[in-house]
């Protein structure tokens, strides 16, 4: 196994998994659990023949599945109770986000931290009402402190007391450094409400948002997992709004983001087959090698590889981030903290 595209194949196309191996078998394992994509590919081999030590496993990360969702839309609510006093919009995001809307992409989707968006102004009062309710700082330290509030598209992250759960609480969706410079403001107006008073992105903004995550924010850690979320929206709202790629166009101008959707829709294509035909992803390039050979660095034990690879993609992200002054002063005092620590 030199990577990672098993898995890609058995997500895709399920019943490739037919001809597996023993071995083989052990290695999609590893490498959807690498991935955080093991409920995803329980959710799609549900109704395939695999081995019956195969199917436990399967039949486990399903399980698991539903107790993240459950506890997911647990904390939402909880932040939505919290917040029962503020006017503005609350808009969940990514993987709380695809569940409460009952999304494809929430199926099996595995669900870390809960993100929510809020005015800017208005963090402030969000910010009071949520340490008011349980909520405490990760981390308490003046310079990240600062660094977040000056720099970065959302709050410090919270942690509940009781609950053990955090909370990340967004303006926007890309730190204020970085090139692109999305219109928050056009996409909290545009925001989708749900029967539970909360909201999530209009359609083709929620495509924009992970797209961003992936490709404008990160050194595409987790990348075959946001991708796959990428091709889930993408088929979703594609097939339910014939105006979904004309709007999405327009959208992507509106946020700066032109470029990012491109090469997702490109990387899409040709690791999922994602149905992009219908909007021009624009000429391949050299670099979506590099994307996807970053994408699929893993072994059949799930282990990452090609390191120089990675290395470099973890360059870009603090590079797209802030620029060189800024980031030399970065790394400089976090270093410096560093040492400081270790003494």
């Amino acid at each position: 196994m030199h990577d990672a595209r098993i898995l890609v194949d058995a997500l895709r196309d399920p019943a490739s998994v037919a001809t597996l191996a023993s071995h083989q078998w052990s290695e999609l394992i590893s490498i959807a659990r690498a991935e955080s994509l093991i409920g995803a590919l329980a959710h799609r081999l549900q109704y395939v023949a695999v081995p019956d030590r195969v199917r436990a496993v399967l039949q486990d990360a399903v399980g698991a599945h539903d107790l993240a969702r459950r506890q997911a839309l647990w904390e939402a609510d909880c932040a939505r109770r919290a917040l029962a006093g503020y006017p503005g919009k609350i808009v969940l995001m990514k993987g709380t986000a695809y569940v409460a809307a009952n999304l494809s992409a929430g199926v099996g989707r595995s669900i870390g931290d809960l993100d929510i968006m809020v005015d800017r102004d208005d963090l402030p009062a969000v910010e009071t009402a949520l340490l008011d309710a349980g909520w405490e700082w990760v981390k308490p330290d003046p310079y990240d402190d600062e660094y977040y509030r000056q720099h970065m598209h959302e709050l410090p992250p919270m942690i509940h007391r009781e609950r053990d759960r955090m909370i990340d609480v967004h303006h926007t969706i890309l730190p204020l450094t970085a090139r692109p410079d999305p219109d928050a403001q056009a996409m909290l107006n545009n925001a989708v409400a749900l029967d539970s008073g909360l909201h999530v992105m209009a359609p083709t903004d929620m495509v924009l948002h992970s797209i961003a995550h992936l490709f404008a924010d990160g050194d595409l850690a987790g990348g075959l997992r946001n991708l796959w979320d990428i091709d889930r929206l993408i088929r979703e709202f594609s097939e339910a709004d014939e105006e979904f790629w004309t709007e999405l166009a327009v959208r992507a101008k509106t946020h700066g983001l032109v470029r990012e959707m491109e090469r997702a829709l490109r990387l899409a294509a040709r690791l999922y087959h994602t149905p992009v035909y219908k909007y021009r992803a624009g000429q391949t390039e050299f670099a979506d090698y590099l994307y996807a050979r970053r994408m699929l660095a893993r072994d059949g034990f799930g282990r990452e590889t090609r390191k120089l690879t990675r290395f470099a993609f973890y360059v870009r992200s603090h590079w797209l981030r802030m620029p060189p002054l800024m980031l030399a002063r970065h790394l400089w005092t976090k270093w410096r903290k560093g040492s400081k620590a270790a003494k």
